[in-house]
């Protein structure tokens, strides 16, 4: 497994790997109208350009794209994916660990996330601990998730 940083040319394929991921691994922890609201398949790829050239992303690869990161300069962690079929495989794991080297090297303090029901035990098992379980909104459908948060 190769990790990089994003360029343009992979948006295409993250954004099939963040729709597959919600709709074949999330899809056990909420309704398919959740899925459908979180994942739409109607997504602008200019909007996803702008919004992945914006932060410090990562870009797992095993002769395609296996996963990817996002970090902001304020320590947030934004979209964090692994590929349906690469799960429980440590990808996760490695993309974090250079999320959190590039947070010490901007010298951040505390990293920050919006987990989902599915991402939560991830998290928690890479010593993130859960601050508030909250209810957002997409597309009109209400999902739970969770503020995780870790020192480093």
């Amino acid at each position: 497994m190769k990790l990089r940083i994003y360029e343009i040319a992979d948006t295409e394929e993250i954004m099939k790997l963040f729709y597959d991921t919600v709709h074949e691994v999330n899809i056990h922890d909420y309704t398919q109208e959740q899925v459908d609201a979180w994942a739409s398949a109607n997504m602008d790829i200019d909007v996803w350009i702008k919004s992945l050239k914006s932060k410090f992303t990562y870009v797992a690869e095993q002769g395609k794209i296996i996963g990817f990161g996002e970090l902001e300069a304020n320590g947030h962690i934004d979209r964090f994916y692994c590929h349906k079929d690469f799960q429980r495989k440590g990808i996760g794991k490695k993309i974090l660990e250079q999320l959190e080297l590039k947070a010490k090297s901007l010298e951040i303090e505390k990293l920050f996330v919006e987990a989902s029901i599915t991402a939560k035990p991830f998290f928690e098992s890479q010593s993130f601990i859960v601050v508030k379980q909250q209810q957002v909104e997409r597309r009109g459908k209400k999902l739970i998730n969770f503020i995780m948060e870790k020192s480093i």
